[in-house]
């Protein structure tokens, strides 16, 4: 058994941190003696790995609660889910890596670098990867739906789909380097492409499109990624789709009043 103190020296977490956990019910001590002091066995340590692990994706609390509900304790089955997902982010982080030593190489002279190499490492399997932290807080329904999208799409599609995600980025950068405002008609047309493509994968609602905005400027993954074709990107597409949003409520307030003012004339 661990105490609390040697729990939160093996976690490098705080002891703080494991009283919540157990005043929120996500970890229970297994033993807690007469004087109060808390104890903890090795089943606790692998549930408490499990919740490191799923912190370190992305979830909150409440998600963990839920996912550790489903392993009942099948800690292998779980760990085996964690490695795919770790193996697939590793994959993803070498190939940025190669593609900023490209970059920075082209930059310093060195060799010409194809432009479709600038996006080696984005992909719009990524794409719905983020989103689907935004989705994960309007309920599973959303995001079945972009499950079973994303694979419906044959091999070439989703090819497509990805060449046609990296061309609107392009054209995003360069309306950036040409000093396009983030209002201005050319870059909300190109907004309007990027809500296009978004439906790929399901129909966002404008709560989800201004809350991606967001996410943008707030996900390390983003924030890298982003800087690497231009340091304004991620706080301009912000800017942007805020904009853009902003125009589409408006132009749905002022349906709805027309609506109401028709119902009424009628009545």
């Amino acid at each position: 058994m661990y105490s609390v103190k040697q729990v939160a020296e093996l976690a490098n977490i705080s002891i703080r941190t494991l009283h919540y956990y157990h005043e929120i019910g996500l970890l229970i001590p297994t033993h807690i003696e007469g004087n109060g002091y808390r104890r903890y066995d090795r089943d606790a340590l692998l549930r408490l790995q499990q919740i490191l692990l799923y912190r370190q994706l992305g979830f909150d609390l409440e998600q963990i609660r839920a996912l550790l509900a489903q392993t009942s304790g099948d800690w292998i089955t779980a760990l085996e889910a964690h490695r795919t997902s770790l193996q697939a982010n590793l994959t993803q982080l070498q190939d940025l890596l190669h593609t900023v030593d490209e970059t920075i190489a082209q930059l310093k002279g060195g060799h010409a670098m194809n432009d479709k190499r600038l996006f080696k490492g984005f992909s719009d399997e990524q794409q719905k990867d983020y989103e689907r932290e935004i989705r994960l807080q309007y309920g599973p329904d959303l995001v079945n739906l972009s499950v079973r999208n994303w694979n419906s799409y044959s091999k070439v599609q989703r090819e497509v789909i990805f060449e046609e995600g990296n061309a609107l980025y392009a054209a995003i950068v360069k309306a950036i380097e040409a000093g396009r405002s983030h209002d201005s008609v050319e870059v909300q047309e190109l907004m309007t492409r990027w809500h296009q493509h978004i439906r790929y994968f399901y129909e966002p609602t404008l709560e989800i499109l201004r809350g991606l905005g967001q996410l943008y400027t707030s996900h390390p993954d983003f924030i890298a990624n982003f800087s690497q074709l231009h340091p304004e990107l991620a706080r301009f597409m912000e800017s942007a789709i805020d904009h853009y949003v902003d125009d589409l409520e408006t132009a749905e307030i002022t349906r709805l009043l027309s609506e109401d003012s028709n119902d009424h004339h009628q009545a």
